[in-house]
């Protein structure tokens, strides 16, 4: 049997990353075996990401995809790699008998090219057939203005392949760049679909509880995150490296106390770490030279400030110098002398030489300051230590008293970045070893329940499926508070309709309701919805205003036929508001600063909308005071307490990022008893904690409820049962 429309478009909500690619053949065979199925799965993929750990081969994939791709399409392909990489990668090519030529000055891209970021801007990339970016995590330093050149560059390639160390688990602007680039999606829409930003730091993005198994599964339909063979099911013996030994020297100089201080105390911010750096250069400088000129091995020297580096190359024999202020060819030729051996010594940066280079011929490095990114050392750390490497790797770390404990410090971020990759690890492996061995990963579950009492029942599941269940008209009154689109907040089920990647996805959503809501409806009856203005902020919407949701609802029902009946105006406290969200509209320095960013607070609503015809059943009140009607009748209700509510936070799960906002009992009160009769049944498609079954209950109407959630289905259940065991015992004491 045929998928329904709805199953369809439930089957196509979350959708992933599209394949771009085609059928693998004549690979190269100069690869391992998970190399060469890494390989078949990108070329499959078109667009996608290798973070391979360093030493797995990243060169070698992706020369071998690119080789591919030509083969199938023919054209030009354009790698771009980092400072004095080109050559190296060239040399690989050779060694598996694939043409590269490396280009340094513009000219048309045929074959295999390859060039280093500095130079990207010489080339014409119109009519390219692919594109390789090595180390990749390279784009996420480029400034917004460059990121977006590059971007735009290569929008109609339409192959793309990004090739990097595995990402830093928890530096998602590593993982939005590397999507925008492959036209995934754009940083701003996987902030808006996986995160949230606690309202006192709009700044720091954490992933969503409810979004952590669909996050990484996300980047896995995209992305393969392999940081040993093991994790796609082939041997990672060789891979097995040497031991990496660390060992810190402390410069027992004559630490002067930093500015306001009268003792020298040891370093505790950035700053004072870089101020404790300056003054030891000269005792760092002669204890790192000493150990260097008492052999004659290979080294690596790496450094933070231009004074370490100058003092360094002069003090220590027959050492090499790459600094910033050097043109790419003279960086190009001394970083290319240290790999072939012709200089013993090099001194440079992290952020000059520290990725993408081999220099297995080296098993001795030294840091004379060390950068307080745990990526840029661990990176350069790996330019010796990596595969192929024989001996043992002896690290270097020269550092004062006052800069503290630097080893420890290392190896606590060590442990934590560890700590988190096994995480990533956890969430990704299954995924990227099914995708990549072609398996097909299948995820959300669907499972009902159903809960009865007296005069209600509460289903569990998708309010769309179970109301097509519920006859014809049966329907005298329906209140309900919607969600709106905020993915992963409560849940990761595609049935839940907050889970929507744009507005315009959940209202499809939510039109699927309101088509049954018209035909479940008693004619003439009213729909009661609770809402409010949703307001934008600049990362998401690209400006801080406010969106009409209240509006959108509205015309949602006008165009299934229901009427624009009523509306109320829910006072709520500015104050408050500002306090818990801490919007910049609600600020009393926004008033100072820039007024013109300054607005009221948000009201809530709630909307009446009515179904057509003329009533079979008219709501009659012969007991309704002319004076209670007067005050329901107003526009705006100023009375509503805010917390006039059930007990809602035992329904919270762990991984929930807000707790559910349940209806006010006194605003369900008055719209039940208001626009029903006793014995009418009332509908709550999103019945929550059972709000709205409980007051209908009191007030002697029928309820039924559903709810998608577990924690809140069973949380409504138990409150609609306590209202019945109230209500026998007040039955039974009358």
């Amino acid at each position: 049997m045929p998928p329904s429309e709805y199953e369809s478009f439930i089957e196509s909500k979350l959708s992933r990353f599209n394949r771009a690619g085609f059928a693998p053949i004549n690979v190269n065979k100069g690869l391992f075996d998970f190399q060469l199925a890494l390989t078949k799965w990108a070329i499959r993929m078109g667009r996608c990401a290798l973070f391979a750990d360093t030493g797995l081969g990243k060169t070698r994939m992706q020369l071998a995809w690119a080789d591919a791709v030509l083969k199938k399409h023919g054209g030009g392909c354009l790698i771009l790699a980092p400072l004095a990489v080109a050559e190296q990668t060239v040399e690989e090519g050779r060694a598996l008998d694939i043409a590269i030529s490396h280009v340094r000055e513009s000219r048309q891209i045929e074959g295999i090219c390859i060039t280093n970021y500095e130079r990207a801007h010489k080339f014409c990339t119109s009519g390219l057939t692919a594109v390789v970016l090595d180390e990749s995590s390279i784009i996420k330093h480029h400034d917004s203005r460059s990121f977006g050149r590059l971007t735009e560059s290569f929008r109609e390639t339409p192959h793309r392949l990004c090739a990097t160390a595995t990402p830093a688990p928890n530096d998602w602007t590593e993982l939005g760049t590397h999507a925008e680039f492959l036209g995934v999606c754009s940083r701003a829409e996987m902030l808006s679909e996986f995160f949230i930003h606690d309202a006192a730091k709009t700044q720091d993005w954490r992933l969503k509880g409810h979004a952590q198994q669909a996050f990484w599964e996300w980047v896995s339909s995209w992305a393969a995150v392999v940081r040993s063979p093991t994790d796609i099911g082939f041997d990672g013996s060789k891979y097995e490296l040497p031991e990496l030994r660390v060992h810190q020297h402390t410069i027992d100089g004559q630490d002067k106390p930093l500015d306001g201080f009268l003792f020298a105390l040891e370093a505790s911010t950035l700053s004072e770490r870089r101020t404790a750096r300056r003054q030891t250069v000269d005792e760092r400088v002669s204890e790192c030279a000493s150990i260097v000129n008492s052999n004659k091995k290979p080294w690596v020297v790496w450094c933070e400030l231009n004074t370490e580096s100058d003092m360094l190359t002069k003090a220590i024999d027959g050492a090499i110098e790459v600094k910033g202020a050097m043109s790419v060819d003279e960086k190009e030729s001394a970083l290319d002398a240290f790999r072939h051996k012709e200089a013993r010594v090099i001194v440079t940066k992290p952020s000059i030489a520290g990725f993408g280079l081999n220099w297995q011929h080296c098993a001795n490095m030294a840091f004379v300051g060390v950068t307080d990114s745990y990526e840029s050392y661990y990176q350069a750390v790996r330019r010796c230590w990596r595969f192929g490497q024989t001996k043992d790797v002896n690290v270097h770390v020269f550092a004062s008293k006052l800069e503290g404990a630097v080893v420890a410090n290392l190896k606590r971020k060590e442990s934590a970045a560890k700590e988190m990759a096994s995480k990533v690890a956890t969430f990704t492996k299954e995924s990227v070893r099914k995708n990549i061995t072609g398996a097909i990963v299948t995820a959300n579950t669907y499972e009902t329940d159903k809960a009865e009492g007296k005069r209600w029942t509460l289903y569990r599941g998708d309010c769309v499926e179970i109301v097509k269940q519920i006859p014809d008209r049966s329907i005298g009154y329906s209140i309900f508070s919607p969600p709106f689109a905020s993915l992963y907040t409560y849940s990761n089920s595609s049935r839940d309709m907050g889970n929507s990647k744009t507005r315009d996805q959940f209202l499809d959503h939510f039109g699927f309701l309101i088509d049954e809501l018209a035909r479940v409806m008693e004619p003439g009856r009213d729909v009661s919805f609770h809402c409010m203005l949703l307001p934008t902020s600049k990362v998401m919407d690209g400006v801080i205003g406010l969106h009409d949701f209240r509006g959108e609802l509205i015309r949602s029902f006008q165009a299934r036929g229901f009427i624009y009946h009523s509306e109320v105006v829910i006072w709520k406290d500015p104050v408050i508001a500002m306090q818990r969200t801490k919007a910049l509209g609600l600020l009393h320095k926004t008033v100072r600063n820039n007024s013109s960013m300054a607005r009221q607070g948000i009201p809530d609503y709630l909307v009446t909308m009515r179904a057509p015809g003329d009533p079979v059943n008219r709501v009659t009140h012969d007991d309704y005071p002319v004076d209670k009607w007067q005050k329901i009748a107003s526009p705006i209700w100023t009375d509503i307490t805010p917390n006039d509510t059930l007990q809602h936070r035992s329904a919270r799960e762990h991984n929930d990022e807000r707790h559910i906002c349940p209806l006010q009992l006194e605003v369900i009160r008055r719209g039940v008893e208001l626009w029903t009769n006793p014995g009418d049944i009332v509908l709550s498609p999103f019945a929550g904690i059972g709000s709205e079954g409980v007051v209908s209950r009191e007030l002697g109407r029928d309820f039924i409820g559903i709810e998608l959630k577990k924690s809140y289905f069973d949380q409504a259940a138990m409150n609609l049962k306590n209202a019945d065991a109230q209500s026998d015992l007040f039955e039974s004491a009358s």
